[in-house]
């Protein structure tokens, strides 16, 4: 028996090859339950769920109404939601003085908007009970040294405060509501800035001494959604221990270039 036997999942953020939606819709499917997978992109997303034997809808999260429809669309399929994850994100970075008021706005709307009206849909699909999870960021907990970042770190940081009180006024329904605290991992959004170089300088900064992995968030997952777990409100550091350090730093980062190949070893 699964885990998540006989339990209904949505997870939002799961129409690309390879993202964290897609380890957590996998996982998911494989401990028993029933997933509804989302996303704006429709074509991917249909593959994915045949793949998966899930069903799919579009949804754009930034949208109130696509987001409380997809709660309906999935309790006229199923009968009930029990769980909901939020895998979405976008890495919008630049210097602090030039950022843009337009990726500010994109970054106000996916991560604290579009994550509002989550929390808002799902507790109210929820009439027995359930887990709502929130993908967050490591670096909401340490801010200090993710240069360039600034407008990222803040809508993941206060989100993670509405995930909070939500908790506290929900919990007497049977409700969990807790985030995971993800650091860097192997993902599609990192591709691009994902160096060896740059892998092995934040591997380095992290005590269990590797890169993460979809696949360790998607396992945490699981016991969050499972009737195991008695937790609500938290921030699940599932990051290898980061927030016990830091990020490296730029300088950090730069050594790493300078020596790769030489005396830097993979990871």
């Amino acid at each position: 028996m699964g885990q998540l036997d006989g339990k209904v999942a949505i997870i939002i953020g799961a129409a690309g090859e390879g993202n964290m939606g897609q380890a957590i819709a996998r996982r998911f499917r494989k401990e028993g339950a029933d997933v509804v997978v989302t996303s704006r992109r429709g074509a991917e997303l249909d593959a994915f769920a045949r793949e998966i034997g899930g069903a799919a809808t579009v949804c754009d999260l930034t949208k109130k109404a696509d987001v409380f429809a997809l709660a309906e669309f999935t309790r006229q399929k199923y009968g009930k939601v029990d769980i909901a994850v939020n895998s979405t994100g976008i890495a919008v970075g630049g210097p602090f003085e030039e950022f843009s008021e337009e990726d500010l706005d994109k970054l106000i709307a996916l991560q604290f908007k579009g994550s509002f009206f989550f929390l808002q849909a799902m507790v109210g699909a929820m009439d027995k009970g359930g887990s709502i999870i929130q993908i967050s960021s490591a670096t909401a907990q340490r801010t200090g040294t993710v240069q360039g970042y600034e407008a990222y770190v803040g809508t993941k940081a206060g989100i993670d405060h509405v995930v909070r009180t939500v908790a506290n006024f929900y919990g007497r329904k049977g409700i969990r509501v807790n985030t995971i605290s993800a650091g860097h991992t192997d993902t599609p959004m990192q591709k691009v800035p994902l160096q060896d170089w740059r892998k092995a300088a934040y591997a380095d900064a992290t005590p269990m001494g590797r890169y993460g992995t979809c696949e360790d968030v998607a396992a945490a997952c699981v016991w969050l959604a499972s009737d195991e777990c008695f937790m609500t409100g938290e921030a699940l550091q599932v990051n290898g221990g980061l927030t016990l350090r830091r990020n490296p730093l730029p300088e950090d980062i730069a050594r790493y270039e300078r020596e790769w190949g030489k005396t830097i070893p993979a990871k």
